[in-house]
């Protein structure tokens, strides 16, 4: 004899039943079956809701449940030939018509007791078992209802009520031993109480019918079949990426049921492990899966968690004061004033100085138990000796979960590490000595990111998804993209790092895709599908997604996007930008935005401030966190300035057509006075020294201009190019000055004995600076390890490209620490 258990979702349709018919008819052939069913989908749902508005004197009841008898009596149509529907007709409507008169009564008097609302939540599976009964016997098959209210006897708990163990097992091998027909149908979840009243077995308690059968009849096996194809790594609704597992122990499926795994009712697994029958979790929709086994002893293998589970809608209750120390039976009356107010305890965890005591309970009971527990407490509670009672709501519990982590150490430290790492806060955590599984509770709106972050880095840890959001598609911005669809493949085959465009826009289009914008044609289907840009909606949909290794990248140069980091970093999402505004406003902002990335585990990168895809910064910090000292810098900061005194000789092109060849080629900016007033330079030079660890506002550093005010004053950028135009002789002879020396003109920006200047300078043959080709950027930095030679860094320090480049070795950076 083998059991079936089928679920409501497999029950969900006359097109889905006639799939449950085609196991059974297959799995009958050479076995007798007893076929346990839950009520069709939804419908307890239904029912539950149906009571509880006739409990409130809520007339539009009655349409929810002519509804629901609608949706029964067109499956009988459905499934049934006519000749076939006039006698189950009648008993469907007799069910029916029951509860309509339950729901009357309870209607009129306005008052629900756990005993009649058993009674009417225990019709679904009754309906359920009546129709797919009828609809396997009018198919050919031997079948025959059976009832399960003759043979599981319980206590009078009404809503879940505990079974007498000895009892119903003499009486299932009785009922069921000399049962001839090839297939019973077993309605799941009813049972009766000693005195013959209708009683439940809990939501969900179909699954125990099935185990409690199989466990008397010493069946090989109990097959439960449902819409996902076994037990899964984690709830598929919120990890995509969840598979199932093959096998499992007997202890760590209940752990996982406990805390969430909804295939399976916690209470099931208990009467076949005792036996040792295997539990096989199925698919209706793909009979042929492998599916879940869940035996003793499962064979070893190489990961060490079975799965990460998650219970939703949780508070945390804390019991705190200094008169709790030492004090004996404050545990004692605590559990006991929540027992006695029917309130079951999920987690537990005692602060060793017995300060504290923190439980969590499911969000339904909270006002119950703080009622209880201020009560219990209510003399100590007047006198002081204890805080007053801390309620924490909106919160989840996630779970890891294996027989195996008393034998891996560092499970523990990775699970927090991770969370952390992903800005997710953990309330509390507990891990029993059975080591069992690790628990923390963490804020609800966090349990999708929660579960990707541990999902990924305990069952995918050889692929990290990260998840870019782009601000900025100008030449910098494209750039990027393609450079990072021309690496994606190589990134992941070598360095198991998977990017994704998560979310994209400019200055006029933002778009948003879960499953990624493709790289090669990201700016089309941003112009194409993108809604109107907004920057606070951009960021605060941003924020909502709340995904896991998010990274922020800034390509613009605007002020407006640059204040917006601090929030960003806030919400535990990493940025990366070669704007520079951020980081040259006052220090206090600057060391504010450094501080948030450091206590929300995020990072704020921007190595392309200071030479492009030169690795200044870089180099910069290290030095810093191994001790170095700077003592003094040099350099020259303006690839934009570099290109145009290295190709303005005074003698072929005029200085405007080199500062126009500039523009051109993207060196400077569209409006060329920014780079020519040197101001660029100066925000460079004091985002090196705030690195250097100087506290320095930009007002601090001394410039000295070269370009005629008048040419800075100039209308628009047109009148700018004519103005310089008619300033030809100045910086002719600017040049031919620096020639007659046996110099070269470079803007150069120098830290020394404390101060700071910008400014252009004639540049000796000796110096480092002198041969400083194109638009190359150099910086010297004399430090105590390197007083007499400087450490030179060189090497192209303007252009799209390069700029690029650095913005994306940012992006590796922060994506090899998450």
């Amino acid at each position: 004899m083998k059991v079936l258990k089928f679920g409501g979702t497999s029950l969900g349709s006359p097109e889905k039943i006639k799939k449950v018919k085609a196991i059974v008819t297959s799995k009958s052939q050479n076995d007798q079956l007893i076929i346990v069913l839950s009520a069709f989908s939804g419908v307890t749902n239904q029912l539950h809701e149906c009571s509880q508005m006739a409990e409130k004197g809520d007339e539009s009841y009655k349409a929810q449940l002519d509804a629901l008898i609608n949706r029964h009596l067109e499956a009988v149509q459905d499934l049934l030939g006519a000749k076939a529907q006039s006698g189950i007709m009648a008993k469907v409507r007799l069910v029916l018509n029951e509860i309509e008169d339950i729901l009357k009564g309870v209607f009129l008097i306005q008052e629900l007791s756990s005993k009649t609302l058993d009674r009417v939540l225990g019709s679904g599976e009754v309906l359920s078992a009546l129709i797919l009964n009828e609809f396997f016997f009018q198919e050919g098959m031997k079948s025959n209802l059976i009832n399960p209210q003759e043979f599981i006897v319980t206590d009078s708990e009404f809503g879940k009520a505990n079974v007498d163990m000895s009892v119903t097992e003499e009486r299932i091998k009785t009922y069921l031993t000399d049962q001839k027909a090839n297939v019973l149908v077993c309605p799941g979840f009813v049972s009766k109480d000693l005195y013959g009243n209708s009683t439940t077995l809990g939501r969900g308690g179909s699954d125990y019918t099935a185990a409690l059968i199989a466990a008397a009849m010493d069946a090989p096996e109990l097959e439960i079949w449902t819409d996902v194809s076994g037990m899964m790594t984690a709830n598929p609704k919120y990890v995509k990426q969840a598979f199932a597992i093959p096998q499992i122990d007997y202890e760590e499926a209940m752990e996982l049921t406990h805390f969430g795994a909804k295939v399976l009712y916690p209470p099931s697994v208990h009467p076949v492990y005792k036996k040792g029958i295997p539990i096989f979790i199925k698919n209706t929709f793909d009979p042929n899966a492998e599916g879940t086994k869940i035996h003793y002893f499962p064979e070893p293998d190489a990961q060490s968690i079975k799965g990460i589970s998650c219970i939703e809608n949780i508070a945390l209750f804390n019991l705190s004061g200094s008169s709790m120390v030492g004090i004996p039976y404050f545990s004692h009356r605590l559990f006991e004033a929540l027992a006695q107010a029917r309130v079951s305890v999920i987690l537990i965890t005692q602060a060793s100085s017995e300060h504290s005591i923190c439980v969590a309970i499911d969000l339904e009971d909270v006002e119950k138990a703080k009622t209880a527990i201020e009560k219990a407490f209510s003399l100590e509670f007047k006198q002081e000796m204890l805080n007053p009672l801390h309620v924490e709501t909106d919160l989840a519990i996630v779970a890891l979960v294996s027989s195996q982590m008393k034998n891996h150490i560092g499970l523990s430290g990775k699970m927090f590490s991770v969370l952390g790492q992903n800005g997710i806060n953990i309330k509390a955590i507990a891990q029993g000595s059975s080591e069992k599984n690790i628990s923390a509770v963490i804020e609800k709106k966090q349990i999708k990111k929660a579960l990707n972050t541990l999902h990924e880095s305990f069952f995918l840890s050889d692929l990290k998804r990260i998840n870019l959001f782009i601000v900025g598609t100008g030449n910098v911005g494209k750039t990027l993209i393609d450079q990072l669809n021309q690496q994606a493949e190589y990134l992941q085959e070598h360095n198991q790092i998977d990017l994704r465009i998560s979310g994209i826009a400019n200055s006029r289009k933002m778009l948003f895709d879960l499953n990624g914008v493709p790289f090669d044609t990201a700016v089309d289907i941003l112009m194409e599908k993108g809604k109107e840009m907004n920057l606070d909606h951009f960021l605060n949909e941003m924020k909502e997604l709340n995904l896991r290794n998010s990274i922020f990248i800034d390509n613009t140069a605007h002020e407006g996007v640059a204040n917006t980091y601090g929030g960003i970093l806030e919400s535990s999402i990493s940025v990366v930008t070669p704007n520079k505004i951020a980081c040259t406003g006052k220090y206090q902002e600057y060391k504010n935005l450094k501080n948030l990335a450091l206590r929300f585990r995020s990072h704020f990168r921007f190595e392309t401030n200071v030479g492009a895809g030169l690795p200044v910064i870089n180099t910069l910090s290290d030095l810093v966190k191994s001790g170095d000292e700077v003592l003094g810098i040099q350099a020259v900061l303006s690839g934009s300035l570099n290109f145009i005194f290295n190709n303005y000789t005074g003698e072929g092109d005029s200085f405007a057509d080199v500062v126009k060849e500039a523009q051109e080629q993207g060196f400077t900016e569209p409006d060329p006075r920014i780079d020519l007033s040197g101001v660029d330079v100066k925000r460079k030079i004091l985002i090196l020294l705030r690195e250097s660890g100087f506290e320095m506002e930009l007002e601090d550093i001394d410039t000295i201009p070269f370009i005629p005010e008048k040419c800075m004053q100039a209308e628009n950028v047109v009148s700018f190019f004519d103005a310089i135009a008619q300033e030809e002789a100045y910086f002719k002879k600017l040049v031919e000055e620096a020639n007659e020396e046996g110099k070269k003109l470079k803007y150069v920006a120098t830290f020394e004995n404390g101060k700071a200047n910008t400014g252009l300078e004639k540049v000796a043959p000796d110096s480092p600076l002198f041969n400083l080709e194109g638009k190359d950027n150099i910086v010297l930095f004399h430090t105590k390890r390197y007083p007499e030679q400087p450490l030179v860094i060189k090497g192209a320090g303007a252009g799209a490209a390069v700029t690029a480049s650095g913005i994306f070795g940012d992006i590796i950076r922060i994506a090899n620490e998450l």
